[in-house]
């Protein structure tokens, strides 16, 4: 089978939708798939991190890798998220217009509406199949920004876009639940096309469970030495909702309990001045690192913090979580109900689920995780049985297999 795979980023940058791309690619290529990758040359915080012109990057009998140029400006600002979008999308269109036939395009929301590029290989070749990976969407995202008003101009004729492109999808596949009713009941039309929830996950190798990881050497630092750790790895997005988080780690300072965001974002950035302005000395604020070294920093935890803003449930899908399962650290969540981790912790018992706003319950969950080690050794073995369960490569990949087969039933593959 020909399988294209397009997203903006693909390792070694750090982006977690990069990792996700190059899991599932690495996979279908040890199948025998031709695979090919398109990606760009700029990375998830900006600068290059792929090739530094457009080419192929060949790896033996795994994926084809091909770089088309993208000018790697960052996320610092809408603009300059523009550009790379912009210069990735019209790239990875004529790459794949110059493409042979492919059988399958599995295409991410990153860019958004990168769904168009595949759209326009299908367009020059009716037999493609077409599978929607969707790890947010838009336009409503945006909307939930205060970007574009709901029902204005602008998104109406996104929304009319996004429609007509889905109208060409033949399978998409969510992060959870809410976010494929989104997608389906949002754009899809009279049940169309069908869609599929797999979440995201981690590599089982990247986790054996035989293997101890030593705790990151930022631990030993004078702020966090000793303390209890609450971690948040990754970017703190706009999707997060800060102002719950201040307030808990200002009512938890004298008791021994620091806030480790590990990382950036631009609700990072916003915390960091909250807390400097409200003196709380607890937040503590280190930058990204890389994918390898996400089991030291998670070894150390004794309890990790997801947080999605309300009105964002079904938009985005917190990839933090798979991580935190597989080192089998306890989830303190606040959120809306309905998401994937949500989901998560309501089905194995992993953590805490507390709705948005709830500091009290923040605090709570935090104390008695202090205070009774039994607490924590419970959402520790489900944590980690959840993630061998259901949030590991060895489980998700093959529901992907189904996917992907099934969109091209028994037709033969291309030549």
């Amino acid at each position: 089978m020909r399988l294209a795979i397009v997203n903006l980023f693909y390792p070694p940058d750090l982006s977690p939708t990069g990792h996700m791309a190059a899991s599932l690619a690495e996979h279908r290529a040890r199948q025998s798939d031709q695979v090919t990758v398109i990606a760009g040359t700029g990375g998830y915080l900006g600068g290059k991190r792929g090739t530094s012109s457009p080419r192929a990057e060949g790896r033996g009998t795994g994926p084809r890798i091909v770089r088309v140029w993208t000018p790697g400006l960052g996320k610092e600002s809408a603009p300059r998220r523009l550009g790379d979008y912009l210069s990735f999308l019209v790239g990875a269109t004529v790459r794949l217009l110059t493409m042979p036939v492919q059988d399958v395009i599995v295409v991410l929301t990153s860019p958004p509406f990168a769904l168009a590029t595949a759209v326009a290989h299908r367009l020059i070749h009716p037999g493609t199949r077409i599978v929607l990976w969707s790890h947010d969407v838009y336009p409503d995202a945006l909307e939930a920004l205060g970007t574009i008003r709901r029902g204005g101009a602008a998104s109406r004729l996104l929304r009319t876009i996004k429609r007509w492109l889905l109208r060409s999808v033949d399978h998409v596949v969510a992060m959870d639940v809410a976010m494929l009713e989104r997608v389906l009941g949002g754009y899809g039309r009279n049940g169309t096309p069908p869609g599929t929830v797999i979440p995201s996950w981690e590599p089982l190798g990247l986790f054996p469970h035989e293997v101890v990881s030593e705790p990151w050497e930022g631990y030993q630092e004078p702020d966090l030495v000793g303390r209890f750790v609450l971690l948040h790895l990754g970017n703190l997005g706009y999707g997060s909702s800060i102002e719950p988080i201040a307030e808990a780690a200002a009512a938890l300072e004298d008791e021994g309990a620091v806030f480790l965001f590990v990382g950036g974002g631009a609700r990072s950035e916003q915390l960091a001045r909250a807390a400097s302005s409200r003196g709380i000395g607890n937040i503590v604020f280190r930058g990204y690192v890389e994918r390898d070294r996400t089991p030291s920093v998670l070894a150390g935890a004794d309890a990790t913090l997801i947080s999605l803003a309300d009105g964002w449930r079904g938009i985005m899908s917190p990839c933090k979580l798979n991580g935190s399962l597989a080192m089998g650290v306890p989830v303190v969540y606040t959120g809306p109900p309905g998401t994937n981790v949500d989901e998560a912790i309501d089905r194995y018992g992993c953590g805490f689920s507390i709705r948005q706003g709830d500091v009290d319950a923040i605090i709570d969950a935090i104390r008695r995780l202090r205070k009774d080690p039994r607490i924590a050794e419970e959402l520790s073995r489900n944590a980690r049985n959840a993630f061998e369960a259901a949030y590991s490569d060895e489980r998700t990949l093959p529901r992907f297999d189904r996917v992907i087969d099934g969109t091209v039933g028994a037709a033969e593959p291309s030549s």
